[in-house]
């Protein structure tokens, strides 16, 4: 593909960046935006210098102009939103969780290929510089060998917010927890042998907390707790037999610490004002390169993930 024409459906909170990340790395064009309210469509156009706006999703799909949709809708419409993309023929990046079933997912994967579209789930974490430089850190095994990893993180929503609310696909796992599962993936490339897990379960039925424990193939325990209750230090801590490496807010880290068992101390420093434009780049070059399907965030990182997060959340029905 050699011009890209975005079409972005939805005005959610994320949106924004992925606009100022396009604008600032991107060799295409956004060219339109769509809002069930054709106001905040309108906004957002304006706000943005973005051509045209509409204010229903099916206008944006029938624009002949758009090949590639961005869907960044709440995580109840991902799978609906993206199947409507791919049957008007668009290239399609959809946000995380790329759906809420495993099935869903799999069929979105066969129509992309069988239709020879590219599909990916937008996963900023494993695109970053401080996650392939803390790949290789421990690929090279320069803090020894890894034996445990502890992830935390939180976010205190507005009471009313979707977020909160499990029919709309809400709670900490399906809103935050990909995020830790396809990045200790990514980092040790081995599968997960074994999984435990709890969680409050909030008013409007989506879970307000969890905390998951997880054995890899190659030995790791990893330990991830994510709360709407409280705040908590936002980091990523992988322990190796020589160092530990230490990553504050790991999903948009722009720096990581390895501390040395005497004491000493490293610093990895990766600054950037809009974090998405790694994943974009990454999306451009398969684009470029007409790909249908990314090598990194692939069929299978995204649906082994949302079936594992689709077996935990039946487990705390």
């Amino acid at each position: 593909m050699d011009n890209i024409k975005y079409g972005i459906i939805s005005t959610a909170s994320i949106v924004p960046r992925f606009i100022n990340a396009v604008k600032e790395v991107s060799s295409g064009e956004i060219v339109a935006i769509a809002s069930r309210n054709i106001d905040k469509a309108r906004k957002k156009a304006e706000e943005f210098q973005i051509p045209k706006y509409y204010g229903s999703y099916m206008e944006l799909y029938e624009d002949e102009e758009i090949n590639v949709v961005y869907i960044a809708t709440i995580n109840s419409h991902h799978y609906k939103e993206a199947l409507q993309a791919l049957n008007h023929n668009k290239n399609v990046i959809c946000e995380k969780p790329f759906t809420l079933k495993r099935e869903e997912a799999e069929h979105l994967f066969d129509l992309a290929k069988e239709k020879g579209l590219f599909i990916m789930e937008a996963q900023k974490s494993v695109f970053l510089p401080i996650t392939n430089q803390v790949k290789k850190i421990i690929k090279d095994g320069i803090i020894g060998q890894v034996k445990l990893v502890n992830f935390t993180s939180s976010y205190l929503p507005e009471a009313d917010s979707w977020i909160n609310s499990k029919e709309a696909g809400g709670g900490t796992l399906f809103a935050n927890g990909s995020y830790f599962l396809q990045l200790s993936k990514y980092l040790f490339e081995e599968e997960i042998i074994e999984v435990n897990s709890m969680s409050l379960i909030g008013p409007r039925g989506a879970d307000s907390q969890y905390s998951i424990s997880l054995k890899l193939n190659n030995d790791i325990l990893i330990n991830s707790a994510t709360s709407y209750h409280v705040l908590t230090t936002n980091k990523a801590h992988i322990y190796g037999e020589l160092a530990y490496i230490e990553i504050p807010n790991y999903w948009k880290a722009r720096k990581a610490s390895v501390v040395f068992n005497d004491g000493s101390r490293k610093e990895l420093n990766f600054p950037s004002k809009y974090e998405l434009k790694y994943e974009i780049e990454h999306i451009e070059e398969c684009l470029k390169n007409d790909l249908i399907e990314s090598p990194i965030m692939n069929r299978h990182m995204t649906v082994s993930t949302i079936g594992l997060m689709e077996s935990i959340s039946k487990e705390w029905s």
